[in-house]
């Protein structure tokens, strides 16, 4: 039997479901998500982004309604924020894209009101790279495409091959101030930046994972550094804050000889 996920309009239908019978105590809430635009594949979910007026935790809930699988992320007026904030320093406006495309419940003045606040900072883009930021990245990078250069069993290379791409995909929207992308994100979100790039990497990765050829991911790693500087490793420093301390461990520091002594 073949399984039928629900049209969008049956989605809609569903998230009201659940948000009148589970937070009907909720100011209002966003039913996003690919079901809800009409891309849904086998067990995709509904997103569901609910707001109310307080809560004691921001909080995140799955499970099942009419054998729909529910992503539920519960906030406040308050907790949005530093979440929203959150996405934005990272470059990955998940909550904020929920929140824009969402199908709105509940109080529809104040939802409009979010909706239009959050389209403001989702079309500003994400803040630029530090350059401690983007070193960090070119470090990363390097050191992955060094790994590789190295002998490797098949089993390793497919390792660090997983490990490199989204580094790559970071490093190339992050890079042109565009937002970035995990998981199923990465491929879509690099094709639309620079397709030629996308089908580069696609062809080098595939590559990689099938044959443990690795000369084409390199040159494709090192061609998305160039712009930014290229390969990173020689005088890279990278400093933590002074305030990253804790008391000394087992009582080493009493029992550390002086400097100098025998």
């Amino acid at each position: 039997m073949t399984f039928q996920y629900p049209t969008p309009a049956e989605a809609k239908l569903i998230a009201g479901e659940v948000f009148a019978s589970r937070y009907n105590d909720a100011a209002f809430a966003f039913a996003a998500g690919s079901i809800m635009r009409g891309e849904g594949t086998f067990l995709s979910d509904i997103d569901l982004v609910v707001i109310y007026d307080r809560i004691e935790a921001a909080r995140r809930e799955s499970f099942y309604c009419r054998n729909i699988p529910i992503e539920a992320f519960v906030q406040d007026l308050e907790t949005i924020g530093w979440f929203i904030e959150n996405d934005i320093q990272r470059g990955r406006p998940s909550l904020l894209n929920m929140i824009v495309e969402g199908h709105i419940l509940g109080q529809e003045g104040n939802a409009r009101k979010m909706q239009s606040w959050v389209a403001g900072l989702l079309a500003a883009g994400p803040r630029d790279f530090s350059q401690d930021q983007l070193d960090s990245l070119r470090y990363q990078i390097t050191d992955a495409i060094d790994d590789l250069r190295g002998q490797r069993s098949q089993q390793e290379i497919m390792a660090i091959g997983a490990s490199l791409l989204p580094l790559l995909v970071e490093l190339s929207l992050r890079g042109r101030r565009q937002w970035n992308g995990t998981g199923k994100w990465a491929p879509r979100l690099l094709r639309r930046a620079d397709p030629i790039l996308a089908e580069a990497c696609d062809r080098a990765f595939r590559k990689l994972f099938q044959t443990g050829v690795v000369e084409e991911v390199i040159s494709v790693a090192e061609a998305a550094l160039a712009p930014h500087g290229g390969v990173l490793f020689d005088g890279y420093c990278q400093t933590a804050p002074a305030s990253r301390r804790t008391t000394p461990l087992f009582g080493l520091d009493e029992d550390l000889p002086e400097s100098g002594s025998g």
